[in-house]
């Protein structure tokens, strides 16, 4: 992706030196976070004090307890000890404002070029620690590299345990097994029934001492800014001890088996081989984007985003083509799309069945679910988009038209009606005693968009089938749908954002984008470039569209607060930046030859995010008002495909401009 600014100095993009990681005010919002191909990950804050009850250093799914994740090692503190003098790396917050031990201060150097790497400097010992979480085991390794001390070093490591849901909070509790087994160089301790054991070994014999308790009132910032419970108890079952000479390297290992000490070294070169290095923008973007990817049961999945979300239809249809297509992983589409179809298959069939990917029934799926095969079409060909996916295509338009879906409904005037008064239909779903706080209903513009969209586009794909009879009818109704459309939701200035009965909504919000973006629209150019110009004097920022118009009584543009403000504030004014790739596209739609390089002033505003908060990567939303602080997921698929699909969609661009001017 040419538009991509590079930088020049490799091994230094994500870098950050000790003015900087000494100031608790700056270094405690910024996060690490890697992920498995199981949906295991590791994450705290890049000084390593858990600000969250999310953070772990090992993470993981544990299906027997239930389908979410739980935090089993919270976190691991280091004393490094030389000549009886001990220097403790960790730090932890308790009460107000109390930071300790306060290890943040032998920090020298924190990056994340390939892994999270901490240098850290204590009396005459430089000591490096580099974190790694293995891609098909629910395993953490931690390299330790005394790479500097005039003597023998004795390095102590001392666990933190929760097992416990991610959702939830520990306190100490007579419930919690304290025997452990021992293992070859560790241990292995299993809190409570239906747990995995949790086996702690180090590459290099050790000596573990047994010596428990409870580590209490540790306290997590972000729940407390949340207006949620934030403290808690960790169980400490003792600590390790290992004796390191200069230049020496050892790993501690922490998962949900044994390892042979023998090959933890070789298990940690050979992971840190297959990982990325983030040296610029975009293999930050690739990298964040692949970790989104789960295979389960030899099916493959995208995780909506971490720490808290799930495999979730909408988002996963989102994110899909940004996250394969748009960096030319066509073979990752087509193993991610498989799984989706076999579910669909199954919902539309009217049989039982059976997905962990939820709110697979929402009503919009359908249709970004041929919006996903229109795009494969687009990056290889409408005959193989037609061979792999037609029929299926069809399939899924029959069962639309046929009403078979509980909440999508094609009425006389070929429209979408979709009741969204109970229970959310669209993006925009947080609620409110069970109620939606936005309650999108009825004709609902981007369902329409869509819609007219799908019908023409099935018109094609038919003709490719070689079914005229049935590609004249969809081009037929597709006319009908898109003079309704018109004719229900322009205003003379721009799209209503729903209309239910005698109800037009006024609002000016981001969802019109689509009726401009979509390979075909029912708008005519003027309208078009009307709807376009709206949506960029009242929407755009340099984190993407608003959800609401400032101009709008119910402009809350800040993600702040307790959690009933911040689901009242949700979709009333923040920025969500997974829209970005529908609004290049409608730009470079309506100004062409001008649009490449407005939109690469624009993409570059999210440059500086490689940097801020969840380091690498994208948050979900940020506010609608500078300086748009990031909220909510600490990363989330749809943003980080989105923001790889722009940056494509401007290449591609540029690429045929410069063939017009040559030609």
């Amino acid at each position: 992706m040419g538009i991509i600014i590079r930088n020049n100095s490799v091994m230094s993009y994500l870098k950050f030196d000790k003015t900087l990681l000494t100031n608790l005010e700056k270094s405690l919002s910024k996060e690490f976070l890697r992920t498995n191909r199981n949906g295991a990950y590791m994450s705290s804050s890049i000084v390593d004090c858990n600000t969250r009850k999310y953070h772990g250093y090992l993470v993981a799914p544990v299906p027997e307890v239930d389908g979410y994740n739980h935090v089993l090692l919270s976190s691991l503190d280091e004393t490094v000890i030389q000549h009886g003098v001990e220097f403790n790396l960790s730090i932890h917050k308790y009460g107000e404002n109390t930071f300790s031990p306060g290890g943040h201060k032998y920090i020298r150097e924190f990056h994340n070029d390939t892994v999270p790497t901490t240098i850290y400097r204590a009396g005459g010992v430089i000591l490096k620690k580099e974190r790694l979480l293995m891609q098909d085991d629910d395993r953490v390794l931690i390299r330790y590299t005394l790479l500097e001390a005039q003597s023998h070093t004795t390095i102590r490591f001392k666990p933190f345990l929760a097992f416990r849901g991610i959702h939830f909070l520990t306190h100490e509790n007579s419930q919690i097994r304290k025997d452990f087994s021992n293992v070859e160089n560790g241990v292995s301790f299993c809190l409570y029934d239906k747990y995995p054991s949790l086996v702690m070994q180090t590459s290099k014999k050790s000596k573990f001492v047994y010596q428990p308790y409870w580590n209490k009132s540790i306290e997590y910032s972000k729940e407390q800014e949340r207006g949620l419970y934030y403290k808690e108890d960790l169980f400490v079952p003792g600590y390790f001890e290992v004796t390191m000479q200069n230049g020496e390297s050892i790993v501690f290992s922490a998962g949900t088996s044994e390892i042979s000490p023998r090959t933890i070294k070789s298990v940690f070169n050979r992971e840190v081989a297959k990982t990325g290095e983030n040296d610029s923008f975009e293999s930050c973007l690739i990298n964040a984007v692949e970790q989104f990817f789960v295979e389960k049961n030899s099916d493959h999945y995208i995780v909506a985003g971490y720490p808290w979300f799930k495999f979730r239809a909408r988002d996963a249809l989102l994110s899909l083509t940004g996250a394969t297509l748009s960096i030319g992983n066509i073979e990752g589409f087509e193993r991610l799309f498989s799984t989706m179809s076999k579910f669909a298959i199954d919902y539309m069939s009217d049989k039982d069945y059976s997905t962990d990917y939820i709110e697979i029934s929402l009503p919009d799926c359908p249709l970004w679910f041929i919006w996903n095969i229109q795009q494969y079409a687009l990056y290889t060909s409408m005959e193989q988009a037609a061979e792999k996916y037609g029929e299926l295509l069809l399939d899924i338009i029959d069962f639309i038209k046929k009403h078979r879906h509980p909440n999508l409904f094609v009425h006389d005037n070929g429209l979408l009606y979709t009741n969204g008064k109970v229970i959310p239909a669209t993006w925009m779903n947080a609620t409110e005693n069970q109620l939606p706080i936005t309650p999108r209903t009825g004709y609902i513009v981007e369902f329409n968009a869509l819609w007219y969209n799908v019908l023409c586009f099935g018109s094609r794909i038919a003709s490719v089938l070689d079914k005229k009879s049935v590609a004249d009818l969809l081009m037929y109704q597709a006319s009908h749908t898109g003079d309704s459309f018109v004719e229900l939701f322009w205003n003379g200035t721009y799209l209503y954002d729903y209309i239910d009965g005698n109800y037009k909504d006024h609002e000016v919000r981001p969802n019109m984008i689509y009726a401009v973006s979509l390979p075909y629209s029912p708008l005519d150019k003027k309208q078009q470039k009307a709807v376009l110009d709206i949506v960029t004097r009242e929407l755009l920022t340099i984190k993407g569209l608003r959800s609401l118009s400032p101009k709008s009584g119910m402009y809350r543009p800040n993600y702040v607060g307790g959690m009933y403000e911040r689901n009242h504030n949700y979709h009333n004014g923040p920025v969500w930046p997974f829209m970005t790739g529908s609004y290049a596209e409608a730009y470079i739609k309506v100004y062409k030859n001008s649009a490449v390089p407005f939109l690469k002033r624009f993409l570059a505003g999210f440059q500086s995010e490689m940097t801020e908060l969840t380091i690498g990567t994208l948050s979900e939303l940020y506010d609608g008002n500078p300086p748009f602080k990031g909220h909510g997921a600490m990363t989330y698929a749809p943003t980080v495909a989105e923001i790889l699909r722009t940056a494509r969609l401007i290449d591609n661009e540029e690429k045929q401009n410069k063939i017009s001017h040559e030609i």
